[in-house]
């Protein structure tokens, strides 16, 4: 199957990173068979309905160069924006969509963060965006799949006290999304699902066939 047939994936980057962030995950992705774009934004600078726009610009942009199914994924902060795109943005059609340690639900670690004054700035406006409105919903037909890292270790745990099991940054009851398709959990951390070869593997799984499960 050629890469337009399956698909082409946009591949958004987390809090502080940049696209080629993603680097790793995209050469896996083109060897699975997809076609793979990487969308960059300013996740400090900018906030988060700008950033949404950027996004659904993005996905335009490859909608009209192509006539493949298009797939989101999103790191960390980037599933954020990925989720908040899809509901403030409706006329972008997706296929698939999988987060990769996303924090849907909140952030323990950025509201822990933010009682020391230099970590105002450094959070940023989108994730502070994020933390003061309300949850997206998955929109209706989309096929969403959820991978949790729960490997404890990263820069969180040096600042705040994550209670529950965690990936070092995001806990795992904050990936949780209702209406999800699928869910699975991974010990491997924040930082490396990255460049992880098994979220690689989960990540092509669940685009090719709505499913974690081989």
């Amino acid at each position: 199957m050629t890469a337009s047939n399956r698909g082409v994936v946009v591949l958004v980057h987390g809090l502080w990173m940049n696209g080629f962030a993603m680097l790793p995950l995209a050469r896996r992705l083109e060897r699975c068979g997809f076609q793979v774009k990487r969308h960059g934004y300013k996740s400090v600078s900018r906030g988060l309905h700008e950033n949404a726009r950027g996004l659904a610009t993005a996905c335009e942009n490859v909608q009209r160069s192509s006539n493949a199914r298009l797939h989101l994924v999103g790191h960390s902060l980037g599933g954020v924006l990925i989720m908040t795109m899809l509901e403030e943005h409706p006329e972008i059609q997706v296929h698939r969509v999988v987060l990769i340690g996303t924090p849907y639900a909140g952030s323990a670690a950025a509201h822990g963060l933010r009682q020391f004054g230099w970590s105002r700035g450094a959070l940023g406006h989108t994730i502070e965006d994020w933390l003061r409105r309300p949850r997206e919903p998955v929109p209706p037909g989309l096929e969403l799949g959820v991978i949790a890292g729960t490997l404890s270790f990263g820069l969180g745990r040096l600042f705040v006290h994550l209670p529950g099991a965690n990936d070092g940054v995001v806990l795992l009851s904050e990936t949780r999304v209702p209406g999800a398709t699928e869910s699975i959990e991974l010990s491997i951390s924040h930082s490396a699902m990255l460049v992880s070869p098994a979220v690689a593997r989960a990540t092509c799984t669940f685009l090719k066939s709505g499913s974690f499960k081989t």
